[in-house]
């Protein structure tokens, strides 16, 4: 499939087939974030495979929403602002950025493996830095379930380029 046609399959899954994810698609997800660019190649992530009932239901009260609760496993991204780079002009840490755009890439990798995921951004972060016993220095920027969707898309709402691209 060409990237293009990634990008459009690839939608925020809220309902998820009470079906585990296997192994070799986690890991191939996993090894898509891993190789994801970052500021000065710091590479500041870290990715908290959450799969085992025990801390799954550890997690949940971060974000309470029943079809959150579905999701077979998911994968908390941390910044890690100890290892991030900041710029010398402004001193803007790179962690969110870097972040965000490993997990993006775990977005794309497991629409590509046939599953499907949403960002969670909107959870309780203290309640998350508990659950995960996280250590100061490593800041929870998303949550990320992941299965297989029991829902279909819909129609994707985005505004036409000639609304958001400014040639000069």
């Amino acid at each position: 499939m060409n990237f293009l046609d990634l990008v459009n399959k690839r939608y925020s899954v809220r309902s998820y087939l009470p079906q585990p994810v296997e192994r070799e698609k986690l890991d191939r997800i996993l090894e898509c974030a891993r190789l994801a660019p970052s500021a000065v190649n710091f590479q500041p992530w870290r990715f908290y495979v959450i799969e085992s009932e025990a801390a799954k239901a550890a997690l949940r009260p971060c974000y309470h929403r029943e079809w959150f609760a579905e999701a077979p496993l998911y994968i908390v991204v941390c910044a890690d602002e100890a290892a991030s780079w900041k710029r010398s002009s402004d001193g803007h840490d790179h962690a969110d950025i870097d972040a965000a755009i490993a997990a993006e890439h775990i977005c794309l990798a497991a629409t590509e493996q046939g599953l499907g995921c949403c960002w969670v951004c909107n959870f309780d972060v203290p309640a998350c830095r508990e659950a995960l016993q996280l250590p100061d220095n490593l800041r929870p920027v998303v949550l990320l379930p992941i299965g297989y969707a029991a829902d279909k898309p819909t129609q994707k709402k985005r505004k036409p380029l000639s609304e958001i691209v400014i040639y000069r």
